[in-house]
């Protein structure tokens, strides 16, 4: 049986890209968006949970995102983990409800933003590089079980090599995308 399945190395690229997507929806341009909180992990009952899972978050107004905790003990420490989470944010405890004001993007605030978009897009290069590695290294060792010929490994190579690049070149297009939107160009 055949360890190189091009299939699940689309499907695996795809998914970085995908989260790509959905870190960068998380970046604000200046309004109140849920999405915004999308990345935020909070540590509830000795795990990480994501912040949807824990409290009902909306945006109630253009400026202001509400996230109502639904156990009280868990307040806390999803005030913090907003707090941490690199956004920028400070929400306000008021009883189970946070209240979270968006500020006005700074000039300096919209260039850390740029520089986190580009983190987020190097992440999912460095993702889509290491299943390229896995379907080469699969590849080999079908070559060496006798499934392939070298020809064979070297044309199926350029197919994932093809693929990788072509998923870098998509990722780079959200990242700068993004960038630009932030930066406001």
């Amino acid at each position: 049986m055949a360890a190189y399945d091009k299939a699940d190395l689309e499907r695996r690229m795809h998914g970085a890209v995908e989260a790509l997507k959905g870190d960068l929806g998380g970046l604000r341009t200046g309004r109140a968006m849920v999405s915004l909180l999308d990345p935020v992990t909070v540590e509830v009952y000795g795990a990480h949970m994501p912040l949807n899972q824990v409290a009902t978050v909306s945006a109630p107004e253009s400026r202001l995102l509400s996230v109502q905790v639904w156990d009280k003990s868990n307040v806390g420490p999803a005030d913090k983990a907003i707090r941490s989470a690199g956004l920028g944010l400070n929400p306000i405890v008021d009883g189970q409800t946070l209240r979270i004001p968006i500020p006005d993007l700074t000039e300096e605030r919209r260039k850390e933003l740029a520089k986190l978009a580009g983190q987020y897009a190097e992440k999912a290069r460095v993702a889509a590089r290491n299943v390229r590695r896995d379907g080469m290294e699969s590849l080999k060792t079908d070559e060496k079980k006798g499934v392939y010929s070298e020809d064979e490994r070297k044309r199926h190579e350029t197919e994932v090599q093809k693929l990788t690049d072509s998923t870098i070149a998509e990722i780079d297009a959200a990242a700068s995308a993004k960038e630009k939107e932030i930066l406001g160009k």
